[in-house]
């Protein structure tokens, strides 16, 4: 792990698109605005540090927390209690069969509770009402699928942070990559006692959010999902959306053909490394391929012409593997599928989010939830750290971390 590199989730759902945060890699200093601080001279991480949950949320539902992930000192997958002590997961079956209970009791409303997160890359759950139902597979744990409509929190409100604490730090995150649920914020406080925030909608944005989505033509309402009870649980994620029926599946091909079309007569230049700006990659498209070459003329991948669902998830038919290459390469090109600047600006990435999301054809799920956040950072898809635009806070040496339930206005 590099030390620009935002947290990653624990295990995988088996059906979970691969790109959503795992591949969010600063190769060698890349795409990053800048290195994070490192521990100072003597200085140690410990073992756990202090995690204090603040509710402000203004709902009167208990909340259930849960802090589970791979604990990074063995590589063994589990969960840890309010100490922060790690409990191993036991053997799964098939069919799955229940977890151990895991969950921690979260603060009331108006109140706030401290308990231990210890050296993780994994996610802090929380949820309210109801507790959360997770199970064991012979792969792992299975955790909650937002896109199944048949899978047991389906009408569970909840909502997750992903983390990676380690000696190099901690890294935690606000993330939409799945869905936009449960308001929250996330912060760090440094050694210099002052504290990094991010996360916070604006005031009203979380309904100005969900009335923006409802009035988007093109069917963006359908990724609304509503409890019996007229709750709001939460609005998917457009990839999620196709897979579940509820977007388009051709959403984004109007755009796909037009920058097939555009850069089959002149080249698309990708410099991925903002350290590096003489590492450049040149795209031109010949029939259902698009080709990268180096500065020698010679080909370093390849990309098949991609839909929807693979722009939105930025895997399948733009899979950026753990490389030097096509990885860094395929997440310049997702993040410009999904802001919609590849046709008005031929080298990329375009790093300025005033240019980003004019297109009608575009993520508008990402934009508008980005157009509600306090400081403009969401993550509205896997890779919204091109450029720093991700919501992301990290610190070498952190004395404390921090999640914010927020209201739901």
């Amino acid at each position: 792990m590099s030390a620009n590199e935002p947290p990653v989730p624990p295990t995988p759902r088996p059906h979970r698109r691969a790109a959503a945060l795992v591949a969010a890699l600063a190769l060698a200093g890349g795409l990053l605005a800048a290195s994070p601080a490192t521990p100072a001279s003597g200085a140690a991480v410990p073992a756990t540090i202090p995690l204090t949950l603040t509710n402000n949320s203004g709902r009167g539902e208990q909340v259930h927390v849960y802090v589970i992930g791979t604990e990074l000192s063995t590589g063994r997958q589990g969960w840890a209690d309010a100490s922060g002590a790690f409990h191993p997961w036991p053997a799964g079956a098939n069919p799955p069969s229940p977890a151990p209970e895991a969950s921690i009791e979260g603060p009331a409303s108006g109140q706030a509770k401290t308990i231990r997160m210890p050296k993780f890359s994994g996610r802090v759950y929380f949820s309210y009402g109801q507790k959360l139902v997770f199970k064991l597979a012979t792969g792992g744990l299975v955790q909650p699928a937002v896109q199944n409509p048949s899978d047991p929190n389906a009408s569970i409100l909840f909502n997750w942070t992903e983390y990676t604490l380690n000696g190099s730090g901690l890294w935690i995150n606000s993330t939409q990559v799945d869905m936009f649920s449960a308001p929250y914020a996330v912060g760090v406080k440094t050694p210099d006692g002052s504290t990094r925030t991010t996360g916070h909608l604006k005031p009203g944005g979380y309904n100005a959010f969900l009335s923006s989505l409802r009035s988007q033509p093109g069917g963006w309402g359908g990724l609304i999902r509503t409890r019996s009870d007229g709750t709001v649980l939460r609005a998917l994620a457009p990839g999620h959306g196709i897979e579940a029926g509820a977007l388009p599946a051709n959403v984004m091909s109007d755009y796909v053909n037009r920058v097939w079309s555009k850069y089959s007569s002149q080249a698309l230049t990708v410099t991925p490394f903002k350290d590096q700006p003489s590492v450049k990659y040149f795209g031109r498209v010949s029939g259902n391929t698009m080709n990268f070459t180096d500065a020698s003329g010679a080909v370093v991948t390849s990309f098949q012409k991609p839909d929807s669902d693979s722009v939105f998830g930025c895997y399948k038919l733009l899979d950026a593997p753990n490389d030097l290459v096509r990885g860094p390469i395929s997440r310049t090109l997702c993040a410009g599928y999904n802001r919609s600047t590849l046709l008005s600006n031929p080298n990329q990435p375009d790093a300025d989010d005033a240019n980003f999301y004019k297109d009608a054809v575009t993520n508008h799920y990402s934009a508008k939830i980005h157009a509600q956040m306090a400081d403009g950072k969401a993550y509205g898809f896997a890779f919204d750290d091109v450029g720093a635009h991700e919501s992301l806070v990290h610190d070498g040496n952190p004395q404390q971390a921090y999640i914010t339930l927020d209201p739901f206005n």
